[in-house]
């Protein structure tokens, strides 16, 4: 099942609606963490095999191996130096692509994507790196996610 530039780009949207999903979910007194778990499961291939999880703000546990570790990065849990990256609150995030490679059953995307501080309004700039594959039903999911903080040369 050969994946489209278009399901990347609408995976990265879903994906985004997601960490906003989760805020909104945090600030509304809701279940987030329950929406955090539904999204992990839903957008990422933990179920289908390896995924290599990178998340930005992590420095003890920098890799993210496991579904449960991938949902305490976004809402707390099993990390101390889990704050809850989803729980900011965000109110938007954009992908800016700098490419998508698609091979005959994968892709990866690299760029930029921006979250929007809801309380503020100021935009946060992170780089990124995600892969795809395809589930057996069709559906897009993570196999790679790997975000950093922008190079800032000290002088």
């Amino acid at each position: 099942m050969r994946i489209t530039e278009s399901e990347v780009i609408l995976a990265q949207k879903e994906w985004g609606d997601a960490i906003v999903a989760i805020g909104k979910a945090y600030t509304e007194g809701k279940d987030y963490k329950a929406v955090a778990r539904n999204a992990v499961d839903t957008m990422y291939a933990y179920d289908e095999g390896r995924v290599l999880f990178k998340p930005t703000k992590a420095a003890h546990k920098q890799f993210r191996l496991t579904e449960d570790e991938a949902v305490s990065y976004f809402v707390t849990g099993l990390e101390s130096e889990d704050h809850g990256f989803a729980l900011q609150p965000w109110s938007k995030v954009r992908f800016e692509n700098s490419g998508i490679i698609i091979d005959e059953d994968s892709a990866t995307a690299m760029g930029e994507y921006y979250f929007t501080d809801a309380k503020t309004g100021k935009e946060v700039n992170v780089e990124y790196t995600f892969g795809y594959i395809k589930d057996n039903n069709g559906k897009l999911l993570i196999n790679l996610h790997h975000s950093s903080m922008p190079y800032i040369p000290s002088h």
